[in-house]
């Protein structure tokens, strides 16, 4: 259901009940790109069911997914009208058109393609952990972290919320895992990247390798540091955890058992939901007590 997990906590209120949050995001709801418009988003509901909320609230968590629609306008298409359009200007104008007016040309292109051109969606869901006012998003880039967060403040009178960070690094916990420690539930995968502390662009990647391997783990020793990891958890997931807390490839365990059930596709939905904010919670409440408690920037 989630591949990456980028954390953040939610200082300023939040809807008490599915009806509410529901009613809140349609305030940005989804509607397809317009003709002149090269992009839109909004939320949708999860299950993709346009009668059903949107959200849907389960096991003490809200789950949400954003919907954004953009043109597919190549440059090289652009570029090729553009050259007709050139072309007739030096024939009707005798003479060669300037900066500026290559700029009028080259905007005037783009608009008459755009309508014409090819839509595409990306879908990117969250969820809201309320025991924590905790938001998860996946996604793989913190700008793409921003704009989701960009589209939940639209609905919202106020909204805030920040990274979240511990009073300890999870790099140190990294290091202790690959070393040999097996601090409560997290087990060491078969994942690895190191960086040059002298030198940034000294980067070395293991991948299905036994990283407990003593000649791997002496780079370790010898100084490098470790920025991703490959770790399991509570036997239940696998995931790579980078060197701020990030999570990605995530992959559940249990989850070819989830679905091979002969359920509709909403409860399907439901029963990854409520695996994936179980095993979260757990996760995150163990990383609060390995890492010394939420930092107070938080």
């Amino acid at each position: 259901m989630f591949r990456n997990l980028r954390f953040y906590r939610v200082t300023s209120p939040w809807p008490e009940s599915e009806e509410l949050l529901s009613e809140i995001l349609s305030e940005n709801a989804f509607t397809p790109c317009g003709s002149f418009a090269e992009r839109s988003a909004g939320w949708e509901a999860p299950g993709g069911n346009e009668n059903d909320p949107l959200c849907r609230r389960l096991n003490g968590a809200d789950l949400l997914q954003l919907r954004t629609q953009s043109r597919v306008l190549p440059v090289a298409a652009i570029n090729e009208a553009l050259e007709e359009r050139l072309a007739e200007f030096r024939s009707r104008m005798e003479l060669e058109p300037t900066r500026s007016e290559i700029r009028r040309l080259k905007e005037e292109t783009r608009d008459k393609l755009l309508p014409t051109s090819l839509v595409k969606s990306e879908r990117n869901r969250a969820c809201f952990i309320h025991a924590e006012s905790l938001l998860v998003i996946d996604v793989g880039t913190v700008t793409k972290a921003e704009w989701v967060i960009d589209q939940l403040r639209a609905c919202f009178d106020e909204f805030y919320c920040t990274p979240l960070t511990f009073n300890n690094s999870p790099a140190d916990l990294l290091t202790g895992i690959f070393m040999g420690d097996s601090p409560l539930g997290f087990s060491l995968g078969r994942e690895c990247r190191m960086q040059d502390v002298k030198d940034t662009k000294s980067i070395v990647t293991w991948r299905d390798f036994e990283l407990s391997d003593h000649s791997i783990r002496q780079h370790v020793v010898e100084g490098m540091r470790i920025t991703h990891l490959g770790v399991g958890f509570d036997e239940v997931m696998t995931c790579v955890m980078d060197q701020e807390g990030v999570i990605s490839k995530v992959k559940f365990i249990e989850g070819e058992v989830v679905e091979q059930w002969g359920e509709d596709p909403k409860a399907k939905m439901d029963a990854d939901f409520v695996l994936l904010t179980g095993a979260v919670r757990r996760l995150v409440e163990d990383l609060k007590k390995l890492l010394g408690g939420y930092a107070h920037s938080a």
